[in-house]
C-alpha cells in the first residue's frame, strides 16, 4: 500500500482519564478541556493550477471560517479535496492521480502556506506531471516518500462518501481508523505499510499455480504478524480512548435522544496471530487470498444497541458520521498537539432542523480553528457567518472559478 495508506502523549493525559471519571462534570468544561491546549495550525495562502476542474485560483484565506457557495458539480469539493492532498498527499475522491490532473493540462500543482499562531510558516507543495512521479515538497526540501509528510497538517473531512463507513465494507471502517492513527503515529504507518506489503505478497503466492516455497511464505507470515501485532494494539488503545469522546458531541447534536456505540472486532483478539495466520494456508490455497490478519478488522457502529446499517434513518447516520469526524478531530488535536483543519462537503442535507442547529452552533465558536465548508443554501451559510463574527471569507464557485464575494 505504501503512499497508497498516506494517501490514507501529551501531558494532560492524567486530566484527560480523570476527566472522564467525572461523569456529572458540566458540558461546558467538556469543551474547554479539549480545546484548550493544541496550537493552531492556519492555511493563509492557497494556489491550485489545473487541479481537476479548477485551472487556476489564487486564495488569501480566513484564519477562521471560509465558505464556498455554489450549485453541485462547481468544484467546491475540488477545492477542499486540494487543500486535503496538501494534507495527505493524495485526493480524497479519486485514489488514481493521473485523474486529478484538469483533462486540457499535463501537470498539475498545489501549493499552500501555512502559518501558527506565533507567526511560524510552513510551505507545502504538491505537484503531478503525466507520467512522471508526484513530488511533495515542504519547505522546500523534496520528500522521498510521501507517507512521510501525513500528520504534518492534520486535517479531517466530513463529506457525503463517509456514508461508506455505515454501509459499506470493513475497508472502509478500517481506513477510518488508518487515517487517524497515521495522523500522530508515524511507526502505525510503517507497520501499516510492513503488513500490506507482506499481504500483497503472500497472496501472490497463494494464487500461485506452482506450490510456494515454504521458508518464504513463513518470512512474510511473521512480517504480518509482527505488524500485526503493533497494529490491533495501536487500533484497541485508539478505540478505547476515542469512543467516550464521540459518545459526548452525539449527545450534544442529537440532544440526547440516543444512544450510539462503537467496538472493535479483531484476529487480535483470538491469541497468537502468527499461528491463526499459518492456520488458513490449505484453505488459502484454494482460495488464493489471507483469510486471516488485522486485514480482516472490523469496527462496528450502533445504535441504540443495534447495527447501524439496519436501524439508522438517513439523519440519523448523518448525525453519527458527522459526530466520528468532530470527534476524530478533537482526538487528533489532543494526541498531535495541532488543531487540524476542518473540512466540511454539504453537511446539513437530510438533517432536521434541530440537528442543524447544534452542529452550526459547534463549529462557529472558538472551539475549532480553521473552518472550510461548502453547500448550495445562502440561508445555513448565513446563519454560520452571524455566529462566527467578523473573521470570515465567502467565495463563489462556477465552473471551476473561485471568486470573493
Amino acid at each position: 500500500m505504501n503512499d497508497e495508506i498516506s494517501e490514507q502523549l501529551f501531558s494532560s493525559d492524567v486530566l484527560f482519564f480523570a476527566f472522564y471519571g467525572e461523569k456529572r462534570r458540566k458540558q461546558a468544561d467538556f469543551w474547554f478541556f479539549f480545546f484548550t491546549f493544541a496550537a493552531v495550525m492556519i492555511l493563509k495562502k492557497l494556489t491550485v493550477v489545473n487541479y481537476k476542474n479548477i485551472a487556476q485560483a489564487d486564495l488569501e484565506l480566513s484564519a477562521k471560517m471560509n465558505c464556498l457557495i455554489g450549485r453541485n458539480g462547481m468544484g467546491k469539493t475540488n477545492l477542499l479535496d486540494a487543500v486535503y492532498y496538501l494534507s495527505f498527499c493524495r485526493s480524497a475522491t479519486n485514489p488514481i492521480d493521473s485523474q486529478v490532473i484538469r483533462h486540457e493540462a499535463d501537470y498539475c500543482l498545489i501549493q499552500g502556506h501555512y502559518e501558527t499562531e506565533q507567526g511560524d510558516g510552513k510551505d507545502v507543495f504538491c505537484g503531478l506531471k503525466r507520467g512522471q512521479r508526484k513530488q511533495v515538497k515542504l519547505g522546500g526540501k523534496v520528500y522521498q516518500r510521501s507517507s512521510e509528510h501525513v500528520g504534518v497538517i492534520p486535517l479531517v473531512m466530513i463529506s457525503p462518501s463517509d456514508a461508506e463507513l455505515i454501509s459499506g465494507g470493513s475497508d472502509e471502517r478500517r481506513r477510518f481508523m488508518d487515517v487517524a492513527i497515521s495522523q500522530y503515529d508515524k511507526e502505525y504507518l510503517l507497520q501499516l505499510i510492513r503488513y500490506d506489503k507482506a499481504l500483497t505478497q503472500r497472496n501472490v503466492m497463494l494464487k500461485s499455480e506452482t506450490e510456494p516455497d515454504a521458508e518464504v511464505m513463513s518470512l512474510y507470515e511473521e512480517t504480518m504478524a509482527e505488524a500485526g501485532a503493533v497494529i490491533y494494539q495501536r487500533r484497541r488503545a485508539f478505540i478505547d480512548e476515542f469512543t467516550p469522546i464521540f459518545q459526548d458531541i452525539h449527545s450534544q447534536i442529537a440532544q440526547s435522544r440516543e444512544t450510539v456505540s462503537l467496538s472493535y472486532e479483531s484476529h487480535g483478539d483470538r491469541g497468537d496471530l502468527l499461528s491463526l495466520i499459518r492456520s488458513g494456508r490449505e484453505k488459502e490455497r484454494i482460495l488464493g487470498y489471507s483469510i486471516h490478519g488485522t486485514h480482516k478488522d472490523e469496527l462496528v457502529m450502533q445504535l441504540e444497541g443495534y447495527p447501524m446499517k439496519r436501524e439508522g434513518s438517513q439523519g440519523q447516520n448523518k448525525t453519527y458520521l458527522i459526530a466520528l469526524k468532530l470527534a476524530q478531530f478533537e482526538f487528533l488535536k489532543r494526541t498531535s498537539r495541532t488543531s487540524p483543519l476542518l473540512l466540511l462537503d454539504d453537511i446539513f442535507d437530510r438533517l432536521d432542523a434541530s440537528r442543524v442547529e447544534e452542529i452550526v452552533r459547534l463549529v462557529s465558536g472558538d472551539r475549532f480553528g480553521q473552518i472550510f465548508i461548502t453547500d448550495v443554501n445562502r440561508g445555513h451559510m448565513d446563519r454560520i457567518l452571524a455566529s462566527a463574527g467578523s473573521d470570515y471569507k465567502l467565495f463563489s464557485v462556477a465552473d471551476g472559478e473561485i471568486t470573493l464575494l
